[in-house]
């Protein structure tokens, strides 16, 4: 395969300059760039009069970079919905000088590669946490460029790839949310059965912390992401770093919320990873009836995100970012519970859906890898 020519970036691009004449009334996007080329975004909008310092205006297609983390693959090119986007002066932007000389596109795909990554750090100086991209240092970068018509095939070529990575997380998250609302029929449509209403006092049991605290002895916490996202494993602390005189154990199977949180989702069964692990008493923890309801039910019921508006009405605070939700409010709460036969049934389709899921994260994660690799081929062959 022929080599392709070298060509200085400086050959290509041309620093763009336009200054941002700030109306105090309009609203401006400002822009920040994902690391590894994940692409360049909106950080929020902003209105003029909170604009204190000097912006710049960025256009569709100038290829932009952050001066610090260029070196970490923060750099893109500047979509057509932020076109009039503005940004300080850590992110300097460039125009092609010659669109009939370099696609636009084709640079959009090549500062992806881990071959352009290592240029800009190649143009990167200073010492530790100021390290920042030269620019005069990066115009003067070299890099492989093919005759235009081989940029827009390796374009179009690359295009459709993307496009079928898309298409397939697309389906994979469809399939998933198809068979998650199949395991929540169990609960809210039941087939042949009208489930019954029971107050969570009548399922669970609230357990009293259990663990004096010895400020010598590490603790292994363990947390509940908000939006449903369960029980994690969190932070190790030595019982010094900390206020709390007692603690609560967690067992899986267990159930558990954070009270200031529970508004917000956070709620759920703690999973055998976290088995053992502690939380402060600012987390009840429950066991679970089991001759009542299963630990499967209850974590995916409150994982429901149209349930916890219902929580929220029963957490006290003025404060909508400071509201608790009390034991005893949450043991008076009711929630639909059917037969032990279709709890059952939610158990094996849970069980089934969880190792569809697990399916679907190892064709994600090649997924995933499937660009980048491409990238690495084309361009690193280039070079």
């Amino acid at each position: 395969m022929k080599a392709w020519p070298k060509v200085a970036l400086g050959e290509l691009l041309r620093r763009s300059d336009e200054s941002a004449v700030i109306d105090p009334a309009a609203e401006y996007h400002e822009v920040t760039i994902k690391l590894w080329g994940k692409g360049v975004v909106s950080r929020g909008k902003v209105t003029g009069s909170d604009v204190v310092s000097v912006r710049r205006v960025v256009r569709a297609n100038h290829l932009i970079l952050s001066k610090i983390d260029a070196r970490n693959g923060a750099i893109g090119l500047v979509p057509p919905e932020l076109d009039g986007a503005i940004v300080s002066n850590d992110f300097p932007s460039f125009k092609f000088r010659d669109p009939d000389q370099c696609d636009a596109a084709f640079m959009g795909w090549l500062v992806r590669s881990t071959p352009f990554v290592e240029l800009c750090k190649a143009a990167s100086e200073g010492t530790t946490n100021r390290v920042r991209i030269k620019e005069e240092r990066f115009l003067d970068q070299q890099i492989a460029l093919p005759p235009l018509p081989e940029q827009q095939a390796l374009v179009a070529r690359l295009d459709a790839l993307a496009e079928k990575t898309r298409q397939v997380e697309a389906h994979l998250a469809a399939v998933e949310r198809d068979a998650e609302r199949l395991v929540r029929a169990y609960i809210f449509q039941p087939p042949n059965e009208q489930p019954t209403k029971r107050p969570m006092s009548e399922l669970v049991s609230q357990r009293p912390p259990d663990v004096t605290v010895d400020g010598t002895v590490q603790y292994r916490f363990a947390g509940v992401y908000s939006f449903g996202r369960g029980v994690f494993p969190s932070v190790v602390k030595a019982g010094s770093e900390f206020a709390y005189e007692r603690l609560s154990t967690v067992r899986a199977g267990d159930f558990t919320y954070p009270k200031l949180m529970a508004w917000e989702g956070a709620l759920g069964v703690v999973p055998p990873e976290c088995d053992g692990m502690v939380v402060s008493p600012e987390f009840p923890v429950f066991s679970l009836n089991t001759d009542e309801v299963l630990p499967e039910l209850l974590d995916i019921y409150f994982r429901t995100p149209e349930i916890w508006p219902q929580l929220a009405e029963r957490s006290g605070g003025t404060n909508i970012r400071r509201r608790r939700l009390q034991p005893s409010a949450f043991l008076s709460y009711e929630m639909p519970v059917p037969s032990m036969a279709t709890q059952l049934k939610l158990r094996e389709a849970h069980r089934l859906t969880q190792a569809l899921k697990a399916r679907h994260a190892a064709i994600r994660e090649a997924n995933a890898a499937l660009l980048p690799a491409v990238l690495e081929r084309v361009f690193a062959r280039a070079d």
